[in-house]
């Protein structure tokens, strides 16, 4: 195991990223369905609200370690990657919450089905939130190599007054 060098950001661990993206929607959408009475809101908690934040968190996050950090610095904020990311994960994931909505309910099982009717919601919600937390901390975890550091004390030339 190697130490963390004094002041370097924290490592990206793909698998806490995953526990971490299906544990805290789950939990809080669990406790605001049964605080407000609502039992498709505590039944979607673990289910779609929470695996799909695992499973946005689990794919975003190999591709994201696969990739090679650049060694020029980049260009995009972390605030406007983190952000774009997630509008492109919510959009990705109202398809599939769409063609669920629409096809499922012709499965006699599912025809009555109230948890179809919040797929298009639940799945886009929870991908954006996924993909938006796993980006930021990412960028996070990658010290820009361009930039420097905030703190850092190295001579800068002054500019003349006159």
């Amino acid at each position: 195991m190697t130490k963390k060098a004094p002041g370097a950001p924290p490592p990206f661990v793909l698998w806490r990223e995953v526990v971490t993206a299906y544990a805290m929607p789950a939990v809080t959408a669990g406790l605001g369905g049964v605080i407000t009475h609502q039992p498709q809101l505590a039944a979607a908690a673990p289910t779609t609200i929470g695996g799909s934040s695992a499973l946005v968190a689990a794919a975003l996050g190999a591709f994201l370690r696969r990739r090679r950090v650049r060694s020029r610095p980049t260009r995009t904020p972390r605030a406007l990657a983190a952000a774009a990311t997630g509008l492109a994960a919510a959009a990705l994931a109202l398809l599939p919450g769409l063609a669920v909505e629409h096809w499922l309910p012709l499965v006699p099982a599912f025809a009555d089905n109230p948890w179809l009717r919040r797929l298009p919601v639940d799945l886009p919600v929870s991908a954006a939130i996924a993909a938006t937390i796993t980006t930021w901390r990412w960028r996070g975890s990658h010290a820009d190599p361009g930039a420097g550091h905030p703190l850092d004390s190295s001579p800068r030339p002054e500019r003349s007054t006159s």
